[in-house]
């Protein structure tokens, strides 16, 4: 195998993603000394428009494509994506070679005073910008009111400390790896709150003729995380969705070798959610992922994103 004397790491400029990047130098420099690896900062869509919820944004990719563009046009060799930002479908060009192991899949509500989600008092101010987590508090506390959080996730912590929020939900991975800290945390994870396609885990994305980096890269690979992966986005995919639409998915392996994915689309304001559930064989993960998504469709899903997707 021949390796390159320098490696060009394109992310996004956040404490997070730097965090990630640096991680994964980390990991390659500790594995090949002498490597040179550098990061390329690159500002992406979802950085630059902060006052509008997601949502309301639209298209896909917003958090990836200004990166992908960096590995496409060589200012850089890969990029590291949280995987839940990731479209289901990549440009011409490019795979997602590399999903090292996962942390934590599920979500955290956070608070000052507040245990839990059932100790919110009526009416309490929650923060979030995600449908997803949106349609799913809602489902469980109608009462609740949801209001836009934007920002990276220091930055939310830092609003829901200073008194703008009652609670925020958060991922729990961003705040194991950052560090971070409330004085009330409890997870939010399944089977009641489903996460995000993808949570939890990294992405490696490079060119798809970089021989060189399948090499390369392949000690970082997790085999039970991309192949749970690989059904997220399988099901993600066949519901034509993004990282901003009522979608959840998460996909686990059974000390019997037999993968579950449990999926749900619901709409914006928890009235109605599709959840379906099965099972495979491991290398049957994409056929599991498009089946738990026609099963969705099928139920009235189909409707549902229509809607989502017409507003």
């Amino acid at each position: 195998m021949t390796i390159p004397k320098r490696l060009t790491i394109a992310t996004r400029g956040s404490k997070l993603a730097l965090w990630q990047a640096e991680h994964i130098k980390s990991c390659l420099r500790d594995r090949y000394p002498g490597l040179e690896v550098e990061l390329l900062l690159v500002k992406t869509m979802g950085d630059k428009i902060l006052d509008v919820p997601l949502a309301k944004v639209g298209g896909k990719g917003l958090f990836v494509k200004e990166i992908e563009e960096a590995i496409l046009d060589g200012r850089a060799d890969l990029a590291v994506h949280s995987m839940k930002d990731v479209p289901a479908e990549l440009p011409h060009g490019l795979v997602l070679g590399v999903i090292p192991q996962r942390e934590s899949m599920a979500d955290a509500l956070l608070s000052v005073q507040y245990d839990d989600l059932d100790s919110l008092p009526q009416g309490a101010r929650v923060g979030t910008s995600s449908l997803r987590r949106r349609c799913q508090l809602l489902a469980l506390r109608p009462d609740l009111e949801i209001l836009n959080l934007r920002g990276n996730l220091d930055t939310r912590v830092g609003k829901l400390l200073a008194g703008d929020y009652d609670a925020i939900i958060v991922a729990q991975a961003g705040m194991n790896r950052l560090g971070l800290s409330v004085p009330k945390s409890t997870p939010l994870g399944p089977p009641l709150f489903l996460p995000a396609v993808g949570q939890g885990a990294l992405g490696l994305e490079y060119a798809q003729d970089r021989a060189d980096l399948v090499e390369m890269l392949g000690f970082l690979n997790h085999p039970e995380t991309h192949c749970c992966v690989r059904a997220e986005r399988a099901f993600l995919h066949t519901l034509e969705g993004g990282c901003q639409v009522p979608i959840a998915g998460f996909a686990q392996l059974s000390a019997s070798n037999r993968m579950t994915l449990r999926g749900l689309v619901a709409d914006v304001d928890g009235k109605e959610l599709i959840i379906e559930e099965d099972t495979a064989k491991p290398r049957d993960a994409e056929e599991l992922g498009r089946r738990v998504a026609q099963a969705i469709l099928d139920r009235g899903g189909r409707e549902i994103l229509a809607e989502v997707y017409g507003a």
